[in-house]
């Protein structure tokens, strides 16, 4: 049993390192490598019996493609073994200890790229290579010469070897992307994945487009050039003209300090312009490193420190089917709970069918989960080398789950035609008492499919005469008399709510909420929204042909306009409370986007002001973007900014804005 699982963890690793440095496409995450890597050294130890002489942890890498020159390192590009916590950092520390008096280390941050080999005769860059399986690479000099962070004449005229990190920014990555979207091609998955694919294209001008950096890091013989300590090779480096991290490289005594160097960079993390995905500890003393050496495999005097997956592996055990309250039926992952970001995760949204089979997803299957924007739960992947034998492929529904019609496609999605469908009301029920529409507070969920199907709200109008059953709400599970209290008045108050709120509430399709307020600014009252005309619909600015045939197609159903009527009768506001539209220089026609926690106001409140005064809000930074609007704890979206000089606000200059 203990033979069988040594070889099938040796296939495994192989097989991923092949997939790793070769293909530049791995199958599997960093931290599952880890995993199977510890667990085979940890079986070798106890079972040398066992040991195989092509167990993966006899040797670095993998094996090299023939479409480049190979090329033989004179010194071998070794790796480092990876830790993953305070305890293993202690451990390294200690056996640092055990040869070395009072070590101190450096402490650098660990670039998310591929490491290079830049060889120079005379100053002059000569030759370039992959690190491929540690000993040999590939000769890429072609490409690397268009990266304009590396130097093709050093400051000094001296043979000299070095090496670093060639990376992505994520600035380059998103404009890599974009251009691969316009021409229809696959998008990169990630920064690293990027950068390796870019510097072994054939054709160097392809690599020149991609806009790759180069970090240098190392000298493999350091004592040729009178060098002491690691830190001073890096300063070395920058003298000689390289790009180094030298404003986060720190030298550490303790591990409470290279503890408290880790936590600093990872806060600092989603604001660097590039990605990191952990730090590596050298000893700083070159002499100390001579004494520790190496193994038959990596260095005994660094180790590399990762930081925590942010995606991760789960099973999916089951897609359930939900209807929306116009119809769409919506596939949504069940899967195995797992923590996401520092949160516990049980389902995401598969969107439709297409997205379905393009992931070729299935029952389980072991797929990776992430937090898109860090907030929305997607599934990235499946991992189909884990994929068992007898699964079946997805296949769609045909029958709304809910109420058995005949399902209709259109587009990519699928929709129940059932306009009576227990569903569709239910989700449009949730829709109208939601924060951006009605927004009446007390109502989850479950409390309005539970009230749905005890009788108590089955339209719009019911949520109204909800009082009438004050008494009946007071025998169930967790209503109080003080909640119901609550709840009532909440629904009392939503009389109050300006136009754009009922009309985005009444789930009009193609009626978002931006355009339900466009709506209500234009027309001032319900009567002369349902008096307007296609003609007149289309002619306002962002109201198109589908949403004018949309409002006209809901005020031709009776059903609807009765509805209004009812809600009218009760009490509800059907004006406009707004202000209409000021000329703002300051904002008129320009593009803005919210980043961070204001502390004056609510981003919403923000976002109103600004389209008060002729301005719009989008959600990402785009080369159109005119003004990023910055508060307290700001997200990649500033660092983007910056990087595209794209003017920038903080709270106090957008209230003087504001004020003015």
């Amino acid at each position: 049993m203990i033979e069988k699982r040594i070889n099938e963890l040796i296939q495994i690793i192989h097989q991923a390192s092949y997939e790793y440095y070769v293909l530049d496409n791995p199958t599997i995450t960093d931290q599952e490598y880890d995993d199977f890597y510890k667990e085979l050294l940890s079986l070798e130890e106890k079972y040398p019996q066992f040991k195989r002489e092509d167990t993966p942890t006899q040797r670095v890498g993998g094996e090299v493609l023939d479409k480049f020159n190979k090329v033989t390192h004179e010194f071998p590009m070794l790796s480092f073994d990876d830790i993953f916590n305070e305890d293993e950092i202690a451990a390294f520390d200690e056996r640092i200890r055990k040869v070395i008096q009072n070590p101190t280390y450096t402490v650098e941050p660990k670039m998310d790229g591929l490491s290079g080999s830049l060889l120079y005769k005379n100053g002059i860059l000569i030759r370039a290579a992959t690190r491929g399986d540690g000993v040999v690479g590939e000769d890429i000099t072609a490409n690397v010469k268009t990266i304009k962070s590396v130097p093709l004449h050093l400051k000094e005229d001296i043979d000299i070897e070095v090496r670093g990190e060639i990376y992505m920014s994520k600035s380059s990555f998103e404009q890599a992307n974009l251009e691969r979207e316009k021409k229809g091609e696959n998008l990169f998955a990630n920064p690293r994945n990027a950068a390796a694919g870019s510097v072994r294209q054939l054709d160097s001008k392809i690599a020149a487009s991609r806009n790759l950096d180069f970090m240098a890091y190392f000298l493999p013989n350091p004592e040729d050039y009178g060098i002491q300590t690691q830190s001073e090779s890096l300063e070395y480096l920058r003298k000689l003209g390289f790009v180094t991290n030298h404003k986060l490289n720190t030298v550490a005594h303790s591990v409470e300090e290279i503890v408290s160097v880790i936590d600093t960079l990872a806060n600092k993390r989603k604001n660097l312009p590039y990605e990191i995905d952990g730090v590596v500890l050298k000893v700083n003393n070159l002499e100390d490193e001579k004494k520790l050496g190496f193994t038959s495999r990596v260095p005994r005097w660094g180790i590399a420190y990762k930081f925590p997956a942010e995606e991760v592996l789960t099973t999916l055990k089951e897609i359930k089917f939900t209807v929306g309250r116009t119809g769409k039926i919506t596939p949504n992952a069940i899967f195995s709970p797992v923590h996401v970001a520092g949160s516990l995760i049980t389902k995401a949204t598969l969107h439709n069918e297409d997205y379905c089979l393009d992931k070729d997803i299935r029952l389980g299957d072991v797929i990776s989960i992430r937090k898109a924007g860090d907030v929305i739960p997607e599934v990235v992947e499946v991992k189909l080398e884990r994929r068992k034998e007898d699964t079946l492929p997805f296949k769609m529904i045909t029958a709304c789950p809910m109420c058995g019609a005949e399902l209709i496609k259109k587009d990519a999605n699928h929709y129940c035609p059932n306009d009576h469908c227990p569903a569709r009301h239910i989700e449009s029920l949730i829709h109208f008492v939601s924060r951006n529409a009605m927004d009446i507070e007390g109502f989850g969920e479950r409390i309005i499919e539970d009230f749905y199907n005890m009788g108590y709200i089955k339209t719009f109008v019911d949520f109204y005469h909800l009082d009438k059953y004050k008494e009946e709400l007071m025998e169930l599970e967790g209503f109080g008399a003080k909640s119901i209290l609550n709840l009532l008045d909440s629904i009392e108050s939503s009389k109050q709510n300006s136009l754009e709120r009922l009309l985005f509430a009444l789930g009009i399709r193609y009626v978002g909420k931006k355009n339900a307020k466009i709506l209500a600014e234009h027309y001032q009252t319900m009567d002369a929204f349902l008096a307007a005309h296609y003609e007149e619909l289309v002619a306002i600015d962002n109201i198109g042909e589908m949403i004018a045939q949309s409002v006209v197609a809901y005020k031709n159903d009776i059903k609807n306009i009765e509805q209004i009527n009812q809600l009218k009768a009760l009490g509800l506001c059907m004006t406009y409370k707004g202000s209409k539209l000021v000329v703002d220089e300051a904002f008129q026609n320009k593009t803005f986007v919210l980043t961070g926690t204001l502390e004056q106001m609510t981003r919403e409140e923000a976002s109103l002001e600004i389209e008060k005064r002729g301005g719009k809000v989008t959600g990402s930074v785009t080369g159109k973007t005119s003004v990023v609007l910055v508060g307290k704890d700001p997200g990649s979206k500033y660092e983007k900014a910056k990087n595209l000089g794209i003017v920038i606000w903080n709270e106090t200059e957008f209230l003087e804005k504001l004020n003015n």
